[in-house]
Protein backbone atom coordinates (compact mmCIF):
# COMPACT_ATOMS: atom_id res chain seq x y z
CA UNK A 1 0.00 0.00 0.00
CA UNK A 2 1.32 3.39 -0.91
CA UNK A 3 1.79 5.71 2.03
CA UNK A 4 0.29 9.17 2.20
CA UNK A 5 3.83 10.52 1.96
CA UNK A 6 4.05 9.05 -1.51
CA UNK A 7 0.53 10.12 -2.44
CA UNK A 8 1.20 13.69 -1.34
CA UNK A 9 3.71 14.08 -4.15
CA UNK A 10 0.94 13.67 -6.67
CA UNK A 11 -1.64 16.07 -5.23
CA UNK A 12 -5.40 15.64 -5.34
CA UNK A 13 -5.54 12.98 -8.02
CA UNK A 14 -3.45 10.55 -6.01
CA UNK A 15 -5.19 11.18 -2.70
CA UNK A 16 -8.62 10.77 -4.26
CA UNK A 17 -7.83 7.25 -5.43
CA UNK A 18 -7.22 5.53 -2.12
CA UNK A 19 -8.40 2.25 -3.60
CA UNK A 20 -5.64 1.50 -6.10
CA UNK A 21 -6.76 -1.70 -7.77
CA UNK A 22 -3.40 -2.85 -9.07
CA UNK A 23 -1.50 -1.99 -5.93
CA UNK A 24 -4.22 -3.07 -3.51
CA UNK A 25 -6.23 -5.98 -4.91
CA UNK A 26 -8.18 -6.23 -1.65
CA UNK A 27 -10.11 -3.12 -2.66
CA UNK A 28 -12.15 -5.32 -4.97
CA UNK A 29 -13.14 -7.22 -1.84
CA UNK A 30 -14.54 -4.10 -0.22
CA UNK A 31 -11.51 -3.50 1.98
CA UNK A 32 -10.70 0.16 2.29
CA UNK A 33 -7.98 0.74 4.86
CA UNK A 34 -6.95 3.64 7.05
CA UNK A 35 -4.04 5.25 5.18
CA UNK A 36 -0.79 5.69 7.04
CA UNK A 37 0.05 9.20 8.18
CA UNK A 38 2.97 10.85 6.37
CA UNK A 39 4.56 11.75 9.70
CA UNK A 40 4.82 10.36 13.24
CA UNK A 41 1.77 11.04 15.39
CA UNK A 42 3.77 13.40 17.61
CA UNK A 43 5.48 15.22 14.72
CA UNK A 44 2.97 18.09 14.64
CA UNK A 45 3.36 18.95 18.33
CA UNK A 46 2.99 21.36 19.98
CA UNK A 47 0.60 22.72 17.35
CA UNK A 48 -1.36 19.47 17.17
CA UNK A 49 -0.83 16.94 19.92
CA UNK A 50 -0.31 13.21 19.64
CA UNK A 51 -3.48 12.81 21.71
CA UNK A 52 -5.49 14.68 19.09
CA UNK A 53 -3.99 12.47 16.39
CA UNK A 54 -4.86 9.38 18.43
CA UNK A 55 -8.51 10.37 18.64
CA UNK A 56 -9.03 12.24 15.38
CA UNK A 57 -7.08 9.91 13.12
CA UNK A 58 -7.03 6.68 15.11
CA UNK A 59 -10.68 6.70 16.14
CA UNK A 60 -12.79 9.13 14.06
CA UNK A 61 -11.08 8.56 10.70
CA UNK A 62 -10.90 4.82 11.38
CA UNK A 63 -14.61 4.71 12.17
CA UNK A 64 -15.46 6.26 8.80
CA UNK A 65 -13.31 3.62 7.09
CA UNK A 66 -14.98 0.82 9.03
CA UNK A 67 -18.46 2.14 8.32
CA UNK A 68 -17.67 2.52 4.63
CA UNK A 69 -16.47 -1.08 4.41
CA UNK A 70 -19.71 -2.24 6.02
CA UNK A 71 -21.79 -0.26 3.53
CA UNK A 72 -19.78 -1.45 0.53
CA UNK A 73 -19.90 -5.09 1.60
CA UNK A 74 -23.69 -4.87 1.74
CA UNK A 75 -24.16 -3.13 -1.62
CA UNK A 76 -23.01 -5.02 -4.70
CA UNK A 77 -23.43 -1.93 -6.89
CA UNK A 78 -20.35 -0.48 -5.21
CA UNK A 79 -18.11 -3.44 -6.06
CA UNK A 80 -14.84 -2.38 -7.65
CA UNK A 81 -15.48 1.36 -7.28
CA UNK A 82 -12.71 3.61 -6.07
CA UNK A 83 -13.23 5.88 -3.08
CA UNK A 84 -13.50 8.88 -5.37
CA UNK A 85 -16.17 7.17 -7.49
CA UNK A 86 -18.21 6.31 -4.42
CA UNK A 87 -18.04 9.88 -3.14
CA UNK A 88 -19.19 11.25 -6.49
CA UNK A 89 -22.06 8.82 -7.04
CA UNK A 90 -23.52 8.00 -3.61
CA UNK A 91 -25.77 9.64 -1.05
CA UNK A 92 -26.91 9.18 2.53
CA UNK A 93 -24.79 7.11 4.87
CA UNK A 94 -22.58 5.75 2.12
CA UNK A 95 -21.71 9.25 0.95
CA UNK A 96 -21.20 10.58 4.47
CA UNK A 97 -18.66 7.94 5.37
CA UNK A 98 -16.90 7.80 1.99
CA UNK A 99 -16.61 11.58 1.84
CA UNK A 100 -15.28 11.73 5.38
CA UNK A 101 -12.63 9.14 4.53
CA UNK A 102 -11.60 11.25 1.53
CA UNK A 103 -11.82 14.59 3.36
CA UNK A 104 -9.71 13.36 6.26
CA UNK A 105 -7.11 11.77 4.00
CA UNK A 106 -6.82 15.09 2.19
CA UNK A 107 -6.66 16.98 5.49
CA UNK A 108 -3.77 14.93 6.88
CA UNK A 109 -1.85 15.72 3.70
CA UNK A 110 -2.53 19.42 4.29
CA UNK A 111 -0.40 19.20 7.44
CA UNK A 112 3.34 18.81 7.89
CA UNK A 113 5.78 19.26 10.78
CA UNK A 114 6.47 22.93 11.44
CA UNK A 115 10.09 22.51 10.42
CA UNK A 116 8.89 21.43 6.95
CA UNK A 117 6.17 24.04 6.50
CA UNK A 118 7.25 26.35 3.71
CA UNK A 119 5.67 29.14 1.68
CA UNK A 120 3.31 28.65 -1.28
CA UNK A 121 4.96 28.12 -4.65
CA UNK A 122 5.55 31.22 -6.77
CA UNK A 123 2.57 30.27 -8.92
CA UNK A 124 0.18 29.76 -6.00
CA UNK A 125 1.51 32.83 -4.17
CA UNK A 126 0.85 34.96 -7.25
CA UNK A 127 -2.72 33.66 -7.46
CA UNK A 128 -3.27 34.34 -3.76
CA UNK A 129 -1.90 37.86 -4.08
CA UNK A 130 -4.05 38.49 -7.14
CA UNK A 131 -7.20 37.43 -5.29
CA UNK A 132 -6.60 38.74 -1.75
CA UNK A 133 -3.65 41.10 -2.02
CA UNK A 134 -1.35 39.18 0.31
CA UNK A 135 -0.91 35.83 2.02
CA UNK A 136 -1.75 37.38 5.39
CA UNK A 137 -5.02 38.79 4.02
CA UNK A 138 -5.88 35.40 2.55
CA UNK A 139 -5.29 33.73 5.92
CA UNK A 140 -7.47 36.34 7.59
CA UNK A 141 -10.33 35.70 5.17
CA UNK A 142 -9.88 31.92 5.35
CA UNK A 143 -9.95 32.03 9.16
CA UNK A 144 -13.07 34.17 9.06
CA UNK A 145 -14.87 31.73 6.78
CA UNK A 146 -13.75 28.72 8.83
CA UNK A 147 -14.78 30.32 12.13
CA UNK A 148 -18.13 31.23 10.63
CA UNK A 149 -18.96 27.69 9.51
CA UNK A 150 -21.95 26.87 11.70
CA UNK A 151 -21.66 23.45 13.28
CA UNK A 152 -19.47 20.74 11.85
CA UNK A 153 -17.78 21.01 8.48
CA UNK A 154 -14.76 22.10 6.52
CA UNK A 155 -13.15 25.26 5.13
CA UNK A 156 -11.44 24.98 1.76
CA UNK A 157 -9.16 26.86 -0.56
CA UNK A 158 -10.25 25.75 -4.03
CA UNK A 159 -9.50 26.60 -7.63
CA UNK A 160 -11.12 26.18 -10.99
CA UNK A 161 -9.19 24.91 -14.00
CA UNK A 162 -8.39 28.48 -15.01
CA UNK A 163 -6.58 29.04 -11.73
CA UNK A 164 -9.15 31.31 -10.08
CA UNK A 165 -9.00 30.81 -6.32
CA UNK A 166 -11.79 31.13 -3.78
CA UNK A 167 -12.54 30.21 -0.19
CA UNK A 168 -15.55 28.01 0.48
CA UNK A 169 -17.01 26.04 3.36
CA UNK A 170 -18.96 22.80 3.45
CA UNK A 171 -21.16 21.30 6.14
CA UNK A 172 -20.70 17.90 7.72
CA UNK A 173 -19.24 15.50 5.11
CA UNK A 174 -19.87 17.67 2.04
CA UNK A 175 -16.81 18.05 -0.17
CA UNK A 176 -15.82 20.05 -3.26
CA UNK A 177 -14.76 16.75 -4.81
CA UNK A 178 -18.35 16.39 -6.02
CA UNK A 179 -18.09 19.56 -8.14
CA UNK A 180 -16.38 18.75 -11.47
CA UNK A 181 -15.40 22.39 -11.89
CA UNK A 182 -13.70 22.71 -8.51
CA UNK A 183 -10.29 21.43 -7.42
CA UNK A 184 -9.49 21.34 -3.69
CA UNK A 185 -6.16 22.97 -2.83
CA UNK A 186 -6.10 23.12 0.98
CA UNK A 187 -8.54 22.38 3.79
CA UNK A 188 -9.00 22.67 7.53
CA UNK A 189 -11.36 20.44 9.51
CA UNK A 190 -13.73 22.44 11.72
CA UNK A 191 -15.47 19.50 13.35
CA UNK A 192 -14.95 19.83 17.11
CA UNK A 193 -12.99 16.59 17.28
CA UNK A 194 -10.28 18.30 15.21
CA UNK A 195 -9.40 20.84 17.89
CA UNK A 196 -11.21 20.31 21.19
CA UNK A 197 -8.46 18.35 22.96
CA UNK A 198 -5.81 20.98 22.21
CA UNK A 199 -7.85 24.19 22.02
CA UNK A 200 -11.18 23.42 23.70
CA UNK A 201 -13.83 25.58 22.01
CA UNK A 202 -11.43 28.11 20.46
CA UNK A 203 -11.46 27.75 16.70
CA UNK A 204 -9.26 30.89 16.30
CA UNK A 205 -6.50 29.28 18.37
CA UNK A 206 -6.79 26.13 16.29
CA UNK A 207 -6.46 28.11 13.06
CA UNK A 208 -3.39 29.94 14.37
CA UNK A 209 -1.82 26.55 15.07
CA UNK A 210 -2.95 25.21 11.68
CA UNK A 211 -0.99 27.81 9.72
CA UNK A 212 2.21 26.82 11.53
CA UNK A 213 1.90 23.27 10.17
CA UNK A 214 0.19 23.94 6.83
CA UNK A 215 1.70 21.89 4.02
CA UNK A 216 2.22 24.47 1.29
CA UNK A 217 4.10 21.98 -0.87
CA UNK A 218 0.95 19.84 -1.01
CA UNK A 219 -1.29 22.84 -1.66
CA UNK A 220 1.01 24.10 -4.40
CA UNK A 221 1.03 20.69 -6.04
CA UNK A 222 -2.76 20.59 -6.01
CA UNK A 223 -2.92 24.04 -7.60
CA UNK A 224 -0.49 23.00 -10.32
CA UNK A 225 -2.51 19.84 -11.05
CA UNK A 226 -5.50 21.90 -12.23
CA UNK A 227 -3.96 22.25 -15.71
Amino acid sequence: MQSLQTLAKFGVSAVSTRCLKRAVPSCARFNFTLPALPYAKDALAPHMSAETIDFHYGKHHQTYVTNLNNFVAADKSLAGKSLEEIVKTSSGGIFNNAAQVWNHTFFWNCLTPASSSKAPSAELAAAINKTWGSLDKFKEEFNKAAAGQFGSGWAWLVTDKAGNLKITTTSNAATPLTDPNTIPVLTVDVWEHAYYIDHRNSRPNFFAAFWKIANWDFASSNYAKRK
